[in-house]
């Protein structure tokens, strides 16, 4: 049985070992091996690294498949798979370093199609997968790196990762204005970080704007954090609040907008109180 303690009334409960059988942890390891071996060579075409892993997942076997012999259908199936032959969204945006962002495509064209395959539900694969492929992305990428399926970025190339972070399923990171994830950062999920803002009265007026979380903060469930906003160390912004303005250090903040409403046990007595805010009790 797994142990649970309990902490007053709440239960601690840490997370349990779960493996897969021996002989599939040594062939998922020789996979991603191999792939790093790959990534690491400077002259690597990335494009047809993508083209050429993905049709391994999708099509094992077939790897000299003649497109004129396909339907139409499936040649337009096989032709998404490389992503010289596919459009993002952030393509089309007008700040975007084009340089930069060739660079990054083929691995987060990689790391979509991967999460939308039958592997990318693996939990034990899947963190591997995404935790090899982020420093090859992000601008800097820490230790021990956890991310879960359905994660999407706008350029990667903003992304600034810390040591022991964890983000969740189906979590939006736009780094259009740039993110920086603090050591031990984890976010919820369905939690959107946004670095970018749009004029009211014209929208295609954007305004970029760093969004930073620091270390120890923890984003929950479905919570927004808007762009420019820095979020505190040891801070939390509470399930589907939207922090429209910075989180104090070890503040808890809910609501839409945001608004602190408590103070965590663990803050130095020099963080700030005010008369509607509660410290939480030991």
């Amino acid at each position: 049985m797994t142990p649970v303690c309990y902490l007053g009334a709440m239960p601690f409960m840490p997370l349990r070992d779960a493996n897969p059988a021996e002989e599939a942890v040594k062939a998922y390891d020789a996979w991603i091996e191999g792939l790093e071996e790959e990534l690491a060579k400077p002259d690597l075409d990335r494009s047809q690294f993508c083209l050429s892993v993905l049709r391994d997942i999708y099509f094992p076997g077939l790897d000299g498949l003649d497109l004129d012999e396909l339907s139409a259908a499936q040649r337009m199936w096989m032709l998404n798979l490389d992503p010289r032959n596919i459009t993002m969204e952030p393509e089309y945006y007008i700040e975007v370093d084009q340089e930069e962002y060739a660079r990054v495509k083929p691995l987060l064209w990689l790391w979509q199609m991967f999460d939308k395959s039958p592997l990318g539900n693996n939990v034990h694969l899947g963190v591997r997968f995404r935790r090899m492929l982020a420093p090859h992305i992000f601008r800097r990428c820490g230790r021990n790196f956890k991310c879960f399926n359905f994660v999407e970025f706008s350029f990667g190339y903003n992304m600034e990762v810390g040591d022991d972070v964890v983000v969740h399923r189906h979590v939006l990171l736009d780094d259009r204005g740039g993110i920086s994830l603090g050591d031990r950062v984890s976010i919820s999920d369905y939690a959107n970080i946004y670095s970018h803002t749009h004029s009211i009265v014209d929208q295609r007026n954007v305004t970029l704007a760093r969004t930073v979380l620091e270390d120890d903060v923890r984003i929950t469930y479905h919570a927004t954090v808007l762009a420019g906003v820095t979020v505190g160390r040891n801070s939390m912004v509470g399930a589907n609040a939207v922090a429209t303005r910075d989180v104090r250090p070890f503040h808890v903040n809910v609501g839409i907008p945001a608004k602190s409403v408590r103070v965590k046990p663990s803050a130095p007595p020099d963080v700030s109180e005010t008369t509607t805010v509660e410290r939480l009790p030991h």
